[in-house]
């Protein structure tokens, strides 16, 4: 199966909706056992740029329950990705961001156009790099290079990524397509029970070496970052720049 992020308009960002209906597919997959290879692409000329900023569901959250729910939703996509049964194949058609490197890095193998960057904004930007990214970066690229990325948001190209470690392949941008369906083929011709156990162990050492249970706090943190910008455009709308007045309470 292939799944297309499919909003060219807008570099397919992860608005709202988009995540409803990944996840929507992602659970259905998970069960659906006669698919055995997961192709996830963009289309137009981007992977994805990361999350949509400032797009929420029209409803207020019920409580503080819902609104950490709500602040996770990119990081339940995730999860249900990356628990697949089926063998995985990320393929970088262009630019990813942020929450597209983090799809990117819930697959079990990955490709990318030549033409391809990728970068991770969120601490320039002013938020935590959630969704469970950090033990996945760090598996695949090693604490220096993850820290280097993470914290300077230098924007890197397919050819530096499949170098560190992160990609499997970079190919010419005509022969992506073809490329991620040989690959997809390659897996096919494999003994599916086989495959399928040779994935879970590889999925159970993955997570020896950096647990993703290091992240249990992604959900606040990012609550807490939401809290932390409404307090500051509360501030900016007062024009004290943030500053309290030490003679009032």
């Amino acid at each position: 199966m292939t799944i297309t992020l499919d909003r060219p308009e807008k570099l397919n960002a992860l608005n709202v909706a988009l995540h409803d209906e990944l996840q929507g597919v992602l659970v259905d997959l998970e069960t659906d056992y006669s698919v055995r290879v997961v192709i996830l692409t963009g289309a137009g000329r981007a992977f994805s740029a990361g999350a949509e900023v400032g797009d929420r569901r029209p409803d207020p959250p019920v409580n503080d329950i819902d609104r950490r729910a709500r602040v996770h939703l990119g990081g339940r996509t995730c999860e249900l990705l990356d628990r697949l049964p089926q063998v995985t194949i990320g393929v970088a058609n262009g630019l990813a961001i942020g929450g597209g490197v983090v799809l990117l890095s819930c697959c079990d193998l990955r490709l990318a156009a030549a033409s391809a960057w990728f970068s991770i904004p969120e601490v320039e930007l002013g938020v935590p790099l959630s969704w469970q990214a950090l033990p996945r970066l760090m598996r695949e690229l090693g604490p220096a290079r993850t820290k280097e990325l993470a914290l300077a948001c230098d924007r890197f190209t397919a050819q530096q990524a499949e170098t560190w470690g992160f990609l499997n392949h970079v190919h010419p941008d005509d022969e992506l397509p073809g490329a991620a369906r040989a690959l997809a083929e390659r897996m096919l011709m494999m003994d599916p029970l086989t495959l399928a156990m040779t994935k879970s162990a590889c999925a159970a050492l993955e997570n020896l070496m950096v647990p993703k249970e290091a992240t249990w706090s992604d959900a606040e943190l990012m609550l807490l970052a939401h809290r932390q910008a409404s307090i500051r455009r509360r501030h900016d709308d007062r024009g004290d720049g943030g500053q309290r007045d030490p003679a009032q309470p």
